[in-house]
């Protein structure tokens, strides 16, 4: 059920971000009923619009990447967990890093950087066993959240772009009345204006969905490092307790 849920998050984030971009035969209503196909308010748009095109199917591509790796499956695995706390109870250590090694994930990272240590020191000091698992833990979890940070970066730049456009658009509306003020035909305006708009609201249909999506997945990474912690205070305590420390 809950892959069906992670399915359709995905294919809605793929329409909503993306799909006002390429769908190139709707049509958009403009004030006085005059209607503008998407081709055509690409081109009224100017190069800025291609530039929002590109970010949308960058934050889409994030989103849809960020629904596969931030999972539990992914990050800590059950079945991981409870076979490297079945070997090293039964005192199979090296049984416990082949299986870290074929797992990979942070999980496994933090698991082979306490087998690690205590490989070289047989008699740990359990400060420091404990800091080791520490930082490596600290490590995984700065790696998960920042991942998602791209996403951010899309949800900022994309209404900058937009604002990039409606300055230009106005600048050619402005020169456009004051390369002669008596002569300038209201069509050079209106070309002016529509770029101005239509970077506008292309920079807010990209930020906007990239922004809710960035912080759903800061939320959701956060709950995987809290899985995280308790997966690794477990198997800090079951390598002290088979160590006798």
């Amino acid at each position: 059920m809950r892959k069906i849920w992670q399915g359709l998050c995905g294919a809605w984030a793929l329409v909503w971000v993306s799909g006002p971009l390429l769908q190139a035969q709707e049509a958009i209503v403009v004030e006085g009923g005059v209607q503008m196909t998407l081709n055509e308010a690409i081109q009224a748009a100017g190069w800025p619009i291609y530039l929002l095109g590109f970010l949308s199917v960058l934050a889409v591509g994030f989103i849809i990447y960020f629904f596969m790796v931030l999972r539990l499956e992914q990050v800590a695995p059950r079945a991981l967990r409870r076979e490297i706390l079945n070997k090293i109870n039964a005192g199979q250590l090296a049984e416990a890093r082949v299986a870290c090694e074929y797992r990979s994930c942070p999980l496994s990272s933090i698991a082979l950087s306490a087998l690690d240590y205590m490989e070289h020191d047989p008699n740990p000091d359990p400060i420091f066993l404990k800091d080791v698992v520490e930082s490596e833990g600290a490590r995984q979890a700065v790696a998960i959240q920042d991942s998602t940070q791209y996403l951010m970066d899309v949800a900022v730049v994309a209404p900058m772009v937009g604002l990039f456009g409606t300055v230009l658009g106005f600048m050619g509306a402005f020169n456009a009345v004051a390369g002669n003020a008596a002569k300038a035909q209201p069509i050079e305006l209106a070309g002016g204006v529509s770029q101005a708009l239509i970077t506008t609201l292309g920079g807010l249909m990209v930020g906007i969905p990239a922004m809710m999506f960035y912080s759903y997945f800061r939320g959701r990474g956060s709950r995987l490092i809290s899985n995280i912690e308790v997966a690794s205070h477990d198997i800090l305590t079951a390598l002290l307790r088979k160590r006798g420390v």
